[in-house]
């Protein structure tokens, strides 16, 4: 009833919420994805997406074919890679940004290690900042990690946010004091950006937290310490969305691959942009 192309175009604007970007990331042409998609509503019997010229969002039904997409597709690929009888090798050095440490980003992980149990895989999380530096130093081999800013193309887009301000419920940022912040150590895109902002808008700002580690932010953010910018879909549980401040703009996930290209990172690439919609996900 559903054609496995359809539903990866599905998946595909589902995860980038753009007609065009999902037309780049599959290489065919925007009409193509707008073809595929209304073939599937058609199907479903369904609108699957609202879209007027400036913004995609996913219909409670589409939200509900999601799952059922990502497991047809998962079928599929599990047929094709058990006749095929390709098995893939080697060492694959993969990096991992900060933010998807409470997402269900290790599931996405057992299961390319339960299909290819001879690929030994290195996982480094770290800061995006510091995973395109590595890479660029050719000490990884594939990353997961946020574009450096407006204009960097670099990579496969996976996933399209918004930035916000997120704190302890029922905190209130003071307009006549320093901004109290939570930010990760340089070179932070997050931190970046949170300083860019306020600059820009003129607000004095105080560090009020710093930590390399998500769960550090988190615990400092949920004792009232003061506000971090943090991506929209991924909030963790106990912090709200704080108002009264600058908007933080855009954000978006690449998969970006080092100069040794191995059918590993091939292979890992591909189950990351299948299942990118669990990324938006806790674990």
């Amino acid at each position: 009833m559903y054609d496995p192309v359809q539903l990866r175009t599905f998946l595909t604007v589902a995860q980038t919420l753009s007609f065009t970007q999902a037309a780049a990331r599959l290489g065919v042409g925007q009409s193509t994805v707008s073809q595929h998609v209304r073939r599937l509503e058609q199907a479903t019997g369904r609108p699957l997406f609202l879209r007027d010229t400036h913004s995609v969002e996913l219909t409670e039904d589409g939200e509900a074919l999601l799952g059922f997409a990502r497991s047809i597709l998962e079928a599929h690929e599990r047929a094709a890679a058990f006749f095929t009888g390709t098995r893939i090798r080697g060492r694959l050095r993969f990096g991992a940004s900060e933010d998807f440490v409470l997402t269900r980003l290790p599931e996405i992980l057992e299961a390319f290690r339960h299909e290819h149990p001879e690929v030994e895989l290195e996982l480094s999380v770290e800061l995006s900042g510091t995973l395109h530096e590595r890479l660029d130093a050719g000490r990884l081999d594939l990353v997961l990690a946020k574009r450096r800013g407006e204009g960097d193309e670099r990579g496969r887009l996976v996933w399209r946010d918004r930035m916000v301000w997120i704190g302890a419920e029922g905190l209130r940022v003071d307009p006549d004091r320093p901004v109290p912040l939570i930010v990760f150590p340089p070179p932070g895109i997050t931190r970046a950006r949170a300083l860019d902002v306020l600059q820009a808008d003129g607000r004095p700002w105080r560090i009020a937290c710093t930590s390399g580690s998500l769960s550090g932010l988190i615990a400092a953010a949920r004792a009232g310490l003061g506000v971090m910018a943090h991506t929209r879909g991924l909030i963790p549980p106990g912090l709200v969305r704080v108002g009264g401040l600058p908007e933080l703009g855009p954000v978006e996930f690449a998969l970006l691959r080092g100069p040794r290209v191995s059918a590993a990172a091939e292979a890992l690439a591909g189950a990351i942009l299948s299942g990118a919609d669990r990324l938006t996900r806790a674990a």
